[in-house]
């Protein structure tokens, strides 16, 4: 990476940020995507690799546009496991679905590398959006300058980070029944689901249509989550909740995935087994925001704050955010890749209007 000064760097590799390579390399910006650090165990330990959290998901079957049954043809003539960066080879497609997460990714970055999309396989650690024009460092020291930046280095889900956990990460262990939850190995089964929160309950609650019967564990004697919710959680028929509770290990074997939850009752040590398919987390998410220390203004939780209504905008004038790094409500692909779009065409309208394109 040279001296010279980009139009447009985006940092980060999920759907969001191939959305905006893909509308920014069109608009002739050759943009330069960051991607992160394949080689990084931080990155591997913390789910931060590069393509996003797609990377750690198999069947993706709520993307527009990827209809099971014929999707293993389709990618034959588009990729094979030699052209595949590791993370995404090391996951098989599954024929009876769409496609899986590497799998959709892979394709996004392919997409974008078609128009031109410069990738750079490093982290950011450190950004200065006080002078123009702005100056990031990655991990080697290296340093790029660019006039805009869109920053959709997303948020990762938090584990409780127990080692049977992560055994079982996609294969029963989960951290969004939106994304998940209809899969085959939930339907008609039992399920747990990890805390206490409004996004506890309304994860119980959505997996009640497909799993014979939800346990809702919580550590504590009462629920955080607002009145509403708890009276919903209280009168489903399908939800149980088990007070004073917490997961001591996910039961399961090599060929059938999660079979089962071993819990403890926080008061009494009472330890049991509960029989489950799956285990969702829903202990909230942590937005990849340390590497920008201030520069821009986040909320109370980390997440970026969109400055301006159905924009964009960050509290720096250039510098764009998109999909989960601002957003912790809806946190799907398809609607960071949304967004990923529109700070395209916000940093395109930007550049236009400062002369640049």
């Amino acid at each position: 990476m040279d001296q010279s000064v980009e139009n447009v760097v985006i940092i980060g590799s999920g759907p969001a940020g191939w959305a905006a390579a893909i509308y920014t390399a069109r608009a002739n910006l050759k943009p330069l995507v960051i991607e992160g650090d394949p080689t990084s165990e931080v990155n591997r330990q913390q789910g931060t690799i590069p393509l996003g959290q797609l990377a750690l998901t198999t069947e993706v079957e709520n993307y527009p546009g990827w209809p099971a049954g014929h999707t293993r043809e389709l990618l034959k003539s588009a990729l094979t496991d030699e052209s595949l960066p590791y993370w995404v080879a090391a996951n098989k497609p599954q024929p009876n679905h769409g496609i899986n997460g590497p799998e959709l990714m892979e394709l996004m970055r392919q997409q974008a590398r078609n128009f031109g999309t410069r990738i750079v396989s490093k982290d950011v650690v450190r950004v200065d959006f006080a002078d123009r024009p702005f100056t990031l460092t990655t991990h080697d020291g290296q340093q790029v300058r660019t006039r805009t930046v869109i920053v959709a280095t997303g948020a990762r889900a938090n584990y409780l980070g127990m080692p049977s956990e992560d055994r079982y990460k996609n294969r029963g262990v989960s951290a969004c029944a939106v994304c998940d939850g209809a899969l085959p190995r939930f339907r008609q089964k039992g399920i747990a689901v990890i805390g206490g929160g409004d996004s506890a309950v309304e994860e119980a609650t959505y997996l009640t249509k497909f799993g014979s019967k939800v346990n809702l564990l919580v550590r504590r004697d009462a629920l955080r989550a607002s009145k509403i919710m708890q009276a919903r959680a209280m009168e489903n028929p399908k939800i149980e909740i088990h007070w004073n509770t917490e997961l001591e290990e996910v039961l399961g074997t090599e060929e059938a995935g999660v079979t089962g939850a071993l819990v403890k009752n926080n008061k009494t040590g009472q330890l049991r087994e509960l029989p489950v398919s799956g285990v969702f987390l829903a202990i909230g998410h942590t937005p990849n925001t340390g590497f920008l220390v201030g520069q821009v203004k986040t909320n109370e939780t980390g997440y970026i704050v969109w400055t301006t209504l159905a924009r964009t905008y960050t509290s720096v004038e250039g510098v764009f955010a998109a999909g989960d790094v601002a957003d912790d409500y809806y946190r799907q692909a398809i609607t960071a890749a949304g967004t990923g779009c529109m700070a395209a065409l916000d940093a395109e309208r930007y550049l236009a209007h400062h002369g640049h394109v």
